[in-house]
């Protein structure tokens, strides 16, 4: 469900997605007809059945769409008489409850329908662009359609044309697409080379017409997880008020198979139309009397119901779960909150009011509400939202976005120069890091580098994680120390680009130059390249086939690599990948690579990683019994080549994805030394020569420390408290309440100054008592109050003026507070102004 070579689209939304490139023209089918099902996702864009999902009983986030193709092949007549035949004769369809639409100017379909199926003339009707022409998007492959419904309804004397399109008791089971038309730009149409048919039929509506089924909802497809939702939450379904169940069905459903194919939430794109499913999931849970995480509960029942059929799901189960409970949990967190806001915002409307945009905006921005899940709640009140002001709101803060990342626009520079004619940017790095080159273009940067395209480069541009090489470019009285190599469009050609500073001389009327590269860098990029990919296969190995790469950084220092884990890494389990990694190394295997179709090395068993694009010839990268990946970047020879490698972090980088960085050969090698000259500092300072006793003597200092602290604290509380007579004896009549505000000097923390105000207050009745003490070289002042003060002297609005005192600020309940400040000189003077403070303020309360 996740498109990896559609850029338009953030979901498969169709089974004709995939030959997207067929139609238009771009490529050659293998084979002139075709059959599958897909696994579609509709949440965005044209086709976008969110609103409906749950209230009704037929429409789906997520959807298997089984499908027809022909590419150039046959055509109307044969779709119409086996979609006929399939629906009639195999799955015993009642001919009498079918009825057949067709494009309004569509005279061929129109005929054809009673022709090749017998179907009465007046059960096929004529419906324009909305109903019976079919695009994709607003752009590409299109044409008019011809749909079949499927009349559901107890008595069949009741139907008529006006119910079809118009009333849900007509099911549209299938869609036959007639594809001979390409939707351009500018909107208007223009033939495609061949005539192609595209049908659709949804899964979940024939199986609940076959199931003898009202709603898709009954069919065995969903009973599972309606039963799971029923045991979890204590809720019995009921289809007349069944919305939540269906709602929170639904949403696993979507959230399970985009997860399985690498989807990830996130705060844009695809991973935030996921974000927005399960939030909307969880709000719905919470119908359903559910506080806490649920949803990953009914992975199990899903996974078991249709993991045969798609052996992903098994495969990324544990790593499903994982992502959607934290996602929940931390949605859960402020949900409440959210809730209790939109409570307030609407409290007191009425019936076809409008919520403001802002205050919309502030539930997305703050509490993160999606709009949809905000005009959900709405409509539940009978209210609406204003999308226009939500997006005025959206656009401001994309506004100053942008405003504060200006300063950080990449530098511009001269027009490009044409040195020489030819071809350009071939790259013969893999075996060589120097080769004779010629210049074909040059230009000067604002910043002051220069930049050059070659003919033929050893210089490997960055991509796919691995940084872009360094070196030197000379020629003539020439020098260009190269500082990056980088792969840019240049006059709408993808083109190797060598941009560094010029030592000395003039590229000017100059053209052949000799290219090297820096050949100690690019073998340490090597032993990271290689290394990373031993990695990947060593986490799947460790960890579970649900690993996937989520993106990487190869550089001369060390590696980076992220994965998708819902957990962190236990020690046991880094140290198991170092081992397996570090026995690929010492085994010394050859490492191969070639040159194959894509399919090809599919075919071999290479993997891809996710969200990468490859050409139609890929590069494979073989360690022989261990891993095959597709990787188009530089490789050592041998894994012995690698020498060591080590991990050194491991990091939570988002839900679900987690960080390794990790270092090879001799940074490897200094890592080790490092930590074993730190493991001797410590030995020495242990007085002890035996590695095994750091552990225990480390846990034993640090218990004992805890202890010292522990004594320490209750020495300096007990000190406390035996001031506090003396400081009670201190108190000062006013205005008939006893008043303590004292300077106390420094103490551990604000805690046992808090105690402390607690005891001298307790010691007087009606009283205020403000302490003042440096904490960690800040200024802090605890204010108390007893209770038949609260209400003429609240301690947190006196905290707020305490803190303009101590020039930072202050606040709190009204029987305790606190205030506080960075300048420690201050508190002299705000002592000396309390006083005056509280009294001015009782006077006022008078």
């Amino acid at each position: 469900v996740v498109p990896l070579d559609d850029p338009t689209l953030l979901f498969t939304n169709a089974g004709m997605n995939q030959f997207k490139p067929i139609f238009t023209g771009e490529r050659q089918p293998d084979f002139k007809r075709a059959v599958n099902s897909q696994k579609c996702i509709r949440v965005s864009g044209k086709h976008n059945d969110l609103e409906e999902v749950g209230i009704d009983t037929y429409h789906h986030t997520f959807f298997e769409m089984l499908g027809n193709w022909s590419f150039g092949d046959y055509y109307k007549a044969e779709a119409i008489q086996w979609a006929w035949e399939l629906l009639t004769e195999h799955w015993g369809m009642a001919e009498e409850r079918l009825w057949a639409t067709v494009y309004e100017t569509d005279d061929e379909a129109a005929e054809l329908w009673p022709q090749m199926t017998g179907i009465p003339p007046e059960r096929v009707l004529r419906f324009g662009d909305k109903e019976n022409f079919w695009e994709m998007g607003e752009t590409g492959p299109c044409g008019p359609c011809s749909e079949i419904h499927y009349f559901t309804g107890p008595d069949l004397a009741t139907m008529s044309a006006e119910g079809v399109n118009a009333d849900p008791a007509y099911q549209e089971l299938w869609n036959l697409v007639f594809i001979q038309n390409l939707r351009l730009k500018d909107g208007s149409l223009e033939d495609l080379p061949s005539k192609h048919v595209d049908t659709g039929a949804g899964l979940e509506r024939i199986v609940a017409v076959l199931q003898g089924q009202d709603s898709n909802y009954g069919t065995d497809l969903f009973t599972p997880l309606i039963k799971q939702i029923e045991e979890v939450t204590g809720v019995p379904y009921d289809e007349e008020d069944g919305t939540a169940h269906r709602v929170v069905a639904d949403h696993t459903r979507m959230l399970t198979f985009a997860l399985a194919d690498g989807a990830l939430p996130s705060n844009e794109g695809r991973g935030y139309v996921l974000r927005r499913i399960l939030r909307r999931g969880a709000r719905f849970g919470r119908k359903l009397g559910q506080e806490r995480p649920f949803m990953h509960t009914l992975v199990a029942p899903l996974v078991d119901l249709m993991g045969a059929a798609y052996p992903e799901l098994p495969e990324q189960r544990k790593h499903i779960e994982k992502v959607i409970e934290a996602e929940e949990a931390a949605f859960g967190e402020t949900l409440d909150r959210g809730l209790e806001i939109f409570a307030k915002i609407t409290a007191g409307m009425q019936a076809n009011e409008v919520i403001p945009g802002e205050e919309a905006f502030r539930l997305y921005d703050t509490y993160g509400f999606p709009l949809d899940l905000t005009e959900l709640m709405a409509r539940e009140q009978e209210l609406s939202v204003d999308t226009d002001g939500f997006e005025t709101a959206m656009a401001k803060q994309r506004k100053r976005a942008r405003k504060g990342g200006e300063a950080k626009e990449a530098t511009g520079g001269e027009k490009w120069m044409v040195a020489s004619a030819g071809a350009s940017s071939e790259f013969v790095g893999y075996d060589t890091t120097k080769s004779e080159a010629v210049i074909r273009q040059y230009r000067a940067r604002d910043d002051g580098a220069m930049e050059l395209i070659l003919d033929r480069t050893p210089f490997y541009a960055e991509s796919g994680g691995q940084v872009g090489d360094t070196g030197t470019i000379r020629g003539d009285r020439l020098e260009l120390a190269v500082q990056d190599t980088q792969q840019q469009a240049v006059n709408g050609k993808d083109e190797i680009v060598h941009s560094g500073v010029l030592k000395h001389g003039s590229l000017e009327g100059k053209s052949k130059v000799e290219a090297s590269v820096d050949p100690k860098r690019r073998q340490a990029i090597r032993l990271n390249h290689t290394a990373t990919h031993l990695l990947h296969k060593a986490l799947k190995v460790e960890l579970g086939e649900h690993v996937q790469q989520s993106g990487s950084l190869v550089a001369p220092d060390r590696l980076r690599f992220d994965f998708t884990h819902y957990e962190k890494l236990a020690e046991a389990q880094i140290k198991a990948i170092e081992l397996l990694v570090n026995r690929v190394i010492r085994e010394n295997h050859e490492v191969g690579t070639e040159l194959l179709s894509y399919d090809e090395a599919r075919a071999s068993g290479a993997v891809a990683m996710f969200g990468e694009k490859y050409a139609d010839e890929v590069r494979v990268l073989d360690v022989p019994g261990f891993s095959r990946e597709l990787c188009g970047g530089t490789h050592v020879s041998r894994t012995g080549d690698i020498g060591m490698f080590k991990i050194t972090s491991e990091t939570a980088l988002a839900s679900g994805v987690r960080r390794l960085e990790a270092v090879t050969g001799e940074a490897a090698v200094m890592d080790a030394i490092t930590r074993e000259q730190r493991e001797r500092g410590v030995l020495r300072e242990l007085k002890t020569s035996d590695p095994t006793f750091i552990s225990a003597r480390v846990k034993t200092l640090v218990q004992k420390n805890r202890e010292l602290e522990r004594l320490l604290k209750q020495a300096s509380r007990q000190k406390s408290r035996d001031r506090v007579g003396e400081l009670a004896a201190l108190a000062k009549e006013t205005n008939g309440l006893r008043l303590v505000v004292q300077l106390i000097g420094e103490v551990n923390d604000i805690d046992q100054l808090k105690d402390l105000a607690v005891d001298v207050k307790h010691r007087l009745k009606s009283a205020v008592v403000v302490l003042y003490a440096e904490v960690g070289q800040k200024s802090k002042a605890v204010v108390t109050v007893t209770d038949d003060l609260k209400t003429r002297l609240p301690a947190g609005e006196l905290a707020k003026q305490l803190g303009n005192l101590l020039g930072g600020g202050g606040g709190g309940s009204a029987i305790m507070a606190t205030a506080g400040g960075d300048d420690v000189a201050v508190m002299d003077g705000a002592v000396s102004g309390t006083s005056e403070l509280i009294t001015s303020t009782l006077g006022k309360a008078k």
